[in-house]
C-alpha cells in the first residue's frame, strides 16, 4: 500500500469513525503480561492457549476466530491452534460462541459455569470471563460469548485490541504491542449494549484517490478490497456501511460483495438517491427509459423490485423516495404528491417481496 494513498484513505475513514466506539478506550485493560494466581495463562512460557468454536456457530464467527489467531501471533510470535469441534481435550482452552449457536457455550450455560443474563437477548453484547473447571479434566478456560453473532465478533476483536493490535493495523499500518507473555485477569469482563444501534462508515468513492488505489491493488470495489472495510468498521465495533457509487454498484460489479457483509455481519444501506438497493449506475446499465416517475413508473418500479429481491435476507437499511437523475433535484416544485406516490409505491413493493411491512414486521429491515 503506498503512502501517498493510503493515508488520504486513513483521514477519511478516521473522520467517518470517529466517535464509534470512543468510549471503550478509557477503560482498565483485562489483559496483563503479570502472572496471578487466578489468571488464565492466554500465552505463557508453558505454552498458548488453544481456540475452540463451534462447528456449527456462524461463518463470520469463525472468520474473526481467525484473526484472533493471528492477532495472538502478531503480538507474542505464537500461534494458538483453532479447533472447531463440540468436544474440549484438557489444558487451557479459549471458548469462543455465540449462545444458541455453539454447543460447548450452551452446555457452560447450563451446568451455571458461566452466567449470561448481563447478555442474553440483548443486541450486540459480549461477555468475557475466566472459568475455573469448566469441564471434566480442564482447569480454566477463557470464555469469550456473544448474545448474537456481532456480540460474539466484538468479543473476540475487544481481545485482539486489548492484547496489543490497533483496529488500525492494515490502513495505518499501526504495528502491534509485543509481548511474550498474556494473561487474562479473573471476573466478568462486557462493556455493554451499544447505545446507537447501527455505527458505521460512508464510502463515496472518493475518486481518484480510493478508487485509483483500490482498482490498483484489488481490481476495482470488489470483495477482496471489501475485506479489508468489513474487518475495520467490526474491529471498532461498528456495524453499518452505507454506499453511494459513483458509476460503480455493490451488487452488481462483485456478486460477492454483498454475500461477504452477510457473513460478517456488516449491514449494508444506500444513500438518499440510491432506493431500494440499486446502485444509480445500475439505471445506466439495466434501466430502461427515463429516471422519471411521470412518465416511467412501470419500468423503475420493477428496477426496484429487482434491488429487493436481490437483496434476500441479508441485513439491510432500505432507502426509499426518489432524486432527480444523477442526484439532481426531482423537478423544479416540490413535487409533493409525486413524493408521496413514489415512496407508497416502494413500500408496496418491499412489502410484497419481503412480506414484512405489511404485517408491520420490519425485523433485519431498516427503511429510512
Amino acid at each position: 500500500m503506498t503512502a501517498q494513498f493510503k493515508y488520504t484513505i486513513i483521514l477519511f475513514m478516521f473522520l467517518s469513525v470517529l466517535g464509534m466506539n470512543s468510549g471503550l478506550y478509557a477503560q482498565e485493560s483485562y489483559i496483563t503480561t503479570s502472572e496471578e494466581t487466578g489468571y488464565f495463562p492466554l500465552v505463557s512460557v508453558n505454552g498458548t492457549a488453544a481456540i475452540y468454536i463451534d462447528q456449527d456457530d456462524f461463518k463470520g464467527v469463525h472468520r474473526v476466530a481467525e484473526d484472533l489467531q493471528k492477532d495472538i501471533e502478531r503480538v507474542t510470535g505464537k500461534l494458538p491452534e483453532l479447533k472447531t469441534v463440540a468436544e474440549v481435550s484438557t489444558g487451557m482452552l479459549i471458548i469462543v460462541g455465540t449462545l444458541g449457536k455453539s454447543k460447548l457455550i450452551d452446555e457452560l450455560v447450563k451446568t451455571r459455569k458461566i452466567g449470561v443474563s448481563e447478555i442474553e437477548g440483548k443486541w450486540e453484547t459480549f461477555a468475557i470471563q475466566v472459568v475455573e473447571n469448566p469441564f471434566p479434566g480442564v482447569k480454566q478456560a477463557f470464555v469469550i460469548v456473544g448474545s448474537d453473532k456481532r456480540g460474539t465478533i466484538f468479543g473476540m476483536y475487544d481481545v485482539s485490541r486489548e492484547i496489543g493490535v490497533s483496529p488500525w493495523y492494515y490502513w495505518a499500518d499501526v504495528p502491534p504491542n509485543k509481548s511474550d507473555v498474556l494473561y487474562v485477569q479473573p471476573g466478568l469482563h462486557t462493556k455493554g449494549t451499544p447505545k446507537v444501534k447501527y455505527r458505521g462508515i460512508f464510502i463515496n468513492d472518493e475518486a481518484p484517490a480510493l478508487a485509483g488505489w483500490a482498482t490498483e491493488n484489488f481490481g476495482g470495489f470488489n470483495s477482496k478490497f471489501y475485506e479489508h472495510v468489513f474487518e475495520l468498521i467490526l474491529r471498532m465495533q461498528g456495524n453499518y456501511l452505507w454506499l453511494t457509487m459513483w458509476g460503480r454498484a455493490f451488487y452488481d460489479d462483485d456478486p460477492r460483495n454483498p454475500e461477504l457483509a452477510n457473513e460478517y455481519g456488516v449491514v449494508i444501506g444506500t444513500s438518499h438517491h440510491e432506493p431500494l438497493m440499486r446502485a444509480h449506475d445500475e439505471w445506466r446499465r439495466f434501466g430502461e427509459g427515463d429516471w422519471n416517475y411521470n412518465t416511467n413508473p412501470k419500468n423503475l418500479q420493477e428496477f426496484w423490485r429487482g434491488g429487493i429481491e436481490r437483496m434476500g435476507d441479508y441485513e439491510s437499511v432500505v432507502t426509499v423516495g426518489m432524486r432527480g437523475d444523477g442526484d439532481e433535484p426531482m423537478s423544479e416544485g416540490t413535487a409533493i404528491e409525486l413524493l408521496e406516490k413514489i415512496v407508497n409505491d416502494q413500500r408496496q413493493i418491499i412489502s410484497e417481496v419481503t412480506g414484512k411491512l405489511s404485517r408491520g414486521d420490519s425485523s433485519g429491515l431498516g427503511i429510512i
